[in-house]
């Protein structure tokens, strides 16, 4: 009886709990708007796939610069809250703006804004995430994105049933202001796990670039999958060619992240038992499937059964990524790390969002998302060869 006490599940403590659900309700408040946006832009604003790449990809790009600075920041201040209480907070006031843009360069600047917020809380609460896990570091990542994707499941669908009453897109944008503001002082809440204190020389010695070679090659091949991996509003397009009508896209999207729930929970689990580039290698082979299916579909039918295998991608590689992270640097590395990883991650966002844009404009959705997934059939291999090596 007393082994198995000792041996029961523990529960995850109360820092990942308030974050995981901060996670929840910024995705309401995301998802209510991000669907729906990619038809904004294009058929509202009239801009084209091009732009919408460059408003991704840029935004993107944006918050990746941040989460490296601020993520080096976090590591050399006094505590880490503060930079992840004033992210959530930025992002939630710019977010709703969106209702209130007339021409395409307006959502850009909202979508860059919304990106600064949270490029400035990422790499800090990783952070968080990383010190208060112990060794259940996998466990708690894949905690917090499956409340991510829960937020993401309730969002468009909160943004369905707005339209359905008829209202506007704009008026319905306004409305994520809402579960922004519950994010934020949910993240005020959060009691920060105590840490050594650093020092001015701990500090120098934690330089980015002394962070050591296995990380920096992961990222570099996390890099080349990063530069076939577009954002997923050029998804929604195309299931918008393909017959998906305008109010059934936020419904798409919710059965997307409904999928992600569910593997994200299997995929935390499975990075702290299982060897954890394998488990990448095999979430990345799932994401060139799935851009091959989308590039040659021809019903609607087909995009539901795509979205829901494209949950499989993110379950095996979101959470299962930042653990293997937390396991190749020393624990005072951790906010630096975090911010290297986003950076990478973010700064192909911008090439990767233009050249699919560009060679979906030039030839078509199919030769774009074919890219894609070449690119992930390259990343795999050299993941593979370089877990190998270690």
């Amino acid at each position: 009886m007393e082994l198995a006490r000792r041996e029961a599940p523990r529960r995850l403590p109360a820092t990942i709990l308030l974050l995981g659900l901060a996670s929840l309700f910024t995705d309401v408040g995301t998802e209510m708007i991000f669907p729906l946006l990619p038809i904004f832009l294009v058929e509202t604003l009239g801009a084209g796939p091009d732009y919408l790449g460059l408003v991704e990809g840029a935004a993107d790009t944006v918050a990746s610069l941040l989460k490296l600075v601020a993520g080096i920041a976090a590591d050399r201040s006094r505590g880490r809250k503060g930079y992840v209480v004033s992210g959530y907070a930025l992002a939630s006031a710019a977010r709703p703006l969106v209702a209130l843009a007339t021409r395409p360069w307006h959502v850009l600047t909202v979508r860059v804004a919304d990106r600064i917020g949270k490029g400035i809380r990422g790499a800090p609460r990783d952070a968080l995430i990383a010190d208060a896990a112990g060794d259940r570091a996998g466990y708690a990542f894949g905690f917090n994105q499956a409340m991510d994707h829960v937020g993401a499941v309730f969002g468009p669908l909160v943004a369905t049933s707005l339209v359905a009453l008829h209202w506007p897109l704009r008026r319905v944008f306004f409305v994520a202001v809402i579960p922004g503001l519950l994010a934020t002082v949910l993240v005020w809440r959060v009691r920060e796990p105590p840490r050594q204190r650093p020092t001015p020389s701990s500090a120098a010695r934690r330089s980015v670039l002394r962070l050591g070679r296995s990380l920096w090659a992961y990222l570099g091949i996390l890099a080349v999958f990063s530069l076939g991996n577009s954002s997923d509003a050029f998804l929604l397009l195309r299931a918008r060619s393909l017959g998906v009508s305008t109010g059934a896209i936020p419904v798409l999207w919710a059965v997307l992240n409904l999928s992600k729930v569910l593997w994200a929970h299997l995929g935390g689990r499975a990075a702290d038992r299982a060897p954890m580039p394998a488990v990448i290698a095999g979430g990345w082979g799932v994401y060139a499937l799935v851009y091959l299916g989308l590039g040659r579909a021809q019903a609607a039918w087909q995009v539901w059964a795509l979205f829901v295998l494209y949950g499989v991608f993110y379950g095996l590689t979101e959470p299962v990524e930042k653990a293997l992270v937390r396991d190749l640097v020393r624990a005072d590395q951790r906010g630096a790390a975090y911010g290297a990883y986003n950076f990478v991650v973010g700064v192909a966002a911008l090439p990767a969002g233009v050249l699919t844009g560009s060679i979906w404009r030039a030839w078509g959705a199919q030769a774009a998302l074919s890219v894609g997934a070449g690119l992930s059939a390259l990343a795999c291999v050299l993941l593979v060869a370089w877990s190998a090596r270690r």
